[in-house]
């Protein structure tokens, strides 16, 4: 009796570790968990060489992150279904609008969604900057040494290509902002 019952009141914390309880649009994955927000900075010293990704774009467009070494890059995971993504992405826009013409780009990658929805979260959210299409996760797999581990997460490569950042669950301006203006001062 003492262990269903304690059983039956861990359940809730266990459950609000998912992602809004969402799933994977064409998957029906669980296995990514919200994060915090919380930033981890990796001192220059410390990053290893950034993961050769490329990829299709939603709008069948090809993208190597590989040409864009020389500009600090932001990666932002997401997905249409993800409703903290929802919440992130008019200040990512907002952010990318702002920084873009001191040299950072950003990329989007669209994990374990549908092309459709994820288009149209795209229009709906106005968002600008491209994306890669990742429906079976194989390009997030890629982030192995730094990986997002939650749906959505951030990541910041610096000029070299490599992660200097990572933001585990939605950013805000505020967090990211100074961790951008952080990494573009690096020489």
């Amino acid at each position: 009796m003492a262990v269903a019952t304690l059983g039956l009141a861990l359940l809730p914390v266990l459950l609000a570790g998912c992602a809004g309880g969402q799933t994977g649009a064409t998957t029906g994955d669980s296995r990514f968990v919200a994060g915090d927000g919380s930033a981890q900075v990796i001192t220059p010293a410390d990053r290893k060489a950034g993961p050769q990704v490329s990829g299709s774009t939603l709008e069948d467009r090809p993208l190597n992150l590989a040409d864009l070494r020389g500009k600090v890059v932001v990666v932002n995971f997401w997905a249409s279904w993800c409703a903290p993504c929802r919440g992130e992405a008019p200040t990512l826009e907002k952010i990318y609008a702002e920084q873009k013409p001191r040299g950072v780009e950003f990329v989007g990658i669209d994990i374990k969604d549908g092309k459709e929805p994820a288009r149209a979260f795209q229009r709906g959210f106005k968002v600008t900057y491209p994306s890669l299409f990742d429906p079976d996760g194989r390009l997030t797999l890629a982030f192995r040494d730094v990986p997002p581990n939650a749906v959505p997460s951030t990541l910041v490569l610096d000029r070299q290509g490599r992660v200097a950042v990572r933001i585990i669950g939605p950013t805000t301006y505020s967090a990211l902002t100074p961790l951008l203006t952080r990494v573009t001062a690096e020489k």
